[in-house]
């Protein structure tokens, strides 16, 4: 994947964390990060199952956003260093 893929990813998985957060559309963001999660490199791919319950679903925007957040800038810095 090249940089400029990456960030395109990475562009959308954010518009679906702020959706989430801005318009409580808790579900239907989760929907958007599974579809995108088999889309990024191996050792970003997260566990994740198909959520429907919007408690459920907080809770994994929640602990996920830190975690992806983070695994972005490592992976960022990896392709830039090629």
């Amino acid at each position: 994947m090249s940089l400029h893929e990456f960030n395109s990813l990475i562009e959308r998985m954010q518009l679906a964390f702020d959706y989430a957060i801005n318009l409580g559309q808790f579900i239907e963001a989760s929907k958007v990060l599974y579809q995108m999660n088999d889309q990024l490199p191996d050792d970003l791919q997260l566990n994740l199952e198909e959520l429907e319950n919007k408690s459920v679903v907080r809770l994994f925007i929640s602990e996920y956003q830190p975690k992806i957040r983070s695994g972005i800038i490592q992976y960022r810095q990896r392709l830039m260093n090629f």
